[in-house]
């Protein structure tokens, strides 16, 4: 999340950028409504940027004319970053005290729609990398289209762009969950209750993201055997990320503050977490981005209570929720899954081939923390 940007008169702005994605007939027009609607309330001034495909499109350069469907790609995913940056930066010139830029789509939705190769010549005229790409979101929702356990009301007839087929659109909004696995702010919206329901989970999700009323979150924590890695890295739906963290002191008791380098293949972003465990599998969890210079600064000052932990994420999508599978260097024979969920009482599948041994969540013995902590001699 964007901290303590300065507008134009020099006042302190919290600028907020997130991405509404989904596959087709996911409801998110209507979405853009009820985000409007919930957060103009709530003190945010909400920015709106359309989706730049439909506008090629609607402007008569649809991708099937295409000769070249990578130079296409990049056009399109160019265009849309120059409109994210203008959005941003004219939300700098407004006397407002929190700005939220709803993206209606992200660069990464584009992903879908190429192939590794097209996809990596893409990043390259960009001059940028996927982790770079992906994260400079603060979060992404995932709308599930409506052709996943709603097929009554797929629909063509409500957007001129929309072609695909039931089995088509299963299979887009598939890639897209799998373009987006990685980014460590997914939340995927499914299709469990009635259309209002869905909405309500929405906008829940991104009030607890900003923190409105209160950043709360729910998991649950499993211990697993080691899992397969290698087949693991090799679903479509997972992504891989390097992860190092250093915890600092913090003066509030109970509270955990922990700085952390996150990304894959040298390119990384870097965030300051402060967490506190108030009931059950309920925490209160506030996030900000910081620079890398400000990562090294802080990482000077950390608790020397504590080593720095290293790990490999698995962040993996399936039976729509979205799991962080931990690898530690120092364990050959387990490895921990966390589970974020809507509520405490909702289902959870396991996914396919992993082993839980048994439920952990709640117990020190399985916290970061508690894993980083040296041990005191007698």
């Amino acid at each position: 999340m964007e901290v303590g940007v300065e507008n134009m008169e020099g006042q302190k702005q919290t600028i907020t950028k997130i991405v509404i994605t989904g596959g087709p007939c996911a409801g998110k027009t209507t979405a853009m409504s009820w985000i409007q609607n919930a957060f103009i309330q709530k003190g945010y001034m909400v920015l709106f940027v359309d989706e730049t495909a439909t506008e090629l499109i609607g402007g008569g350069a649809p991708w099937k004319f295409t000769k070249c469907n990578r130079d296409y790609q990049f056009r399109l995913t160019q265009l849309m970053l120059a409109k994210e940056l203008a959005f941003t930066e004219i939300a700098k010139t407004f006397d407002a005290e929190k700005v939220l830029i709803v993206c209606d789509r992200g660069a990464l939705d584009n992903r879908a729609y190429m192939s590794d190769e097209e996809f990596k010549y893409v990043l390259k005229r960009l001059d940028t990398n996927e982790v770079a790409l992906r994260d400079h979101y603060d979060a992404v929702f995932h709308l599930v289209t409506a052709a996943k356990g709603a097929e009554q009301f797929y629909t063509l007839a409500n957007n001129a762009a929309r072609y695909e087929t039931v089995e088509e659109a299963r299979a887009v909004d598939d890639a897209l969950i799998a373009s987006w696995t990685g980014h460590p702010h997914l939340r995927v919206i499914d299709n469990r209750a009635d259309f209002d329901e869905k909405m309500l989970y929405l906008i829940k999700e991104i009030s607890a993201f900003l923190g409105e009323p209160r950043p709360m979150d729910t998991r649950r924590k499993f211990l697993i055997a080691y899992p397969d890695v290698r087949e693991l890295a090799q679903r479509p739906n997972c992504q891989s990320v390097d992860i190092l963290q250093a915890y600092l002191k913090s003066e509030i008791p109970g509270e955990v503050i922990r700085i952390r380098q996150r990304g894959q293949n040298g390119n990384y972003i870097y965030f300051k977490t402060r967490k506190r465990q108030i009931e059950g599998m309920k925490r209160i969890e506030l996030e900000e981005r910081l620079t890398q210079d400000e990562y090294l600064e802080l990482l000077m000052q950390a608790d020397p209570d504590y080593r720095p932990i290293r790990k490999q994420r698995y962040c993996l999508s399936e039976n729509g929720l979205y799991y962080n599978i931990d690898v530690f260097p120092q364990w050959t024979d387990q490895a921990l899954m966390e589970i974020e969920l809507y509520s405490e009482d909702q289902e959870v599948k396991m996914p396919e081939g992993i082993q839980v041994i048994r439920e952990v969540t709640g117990e020190d013995e399985f916290t970061n923390p508690y894993i980083a902590r040296i041990k005191k001699k007698e």
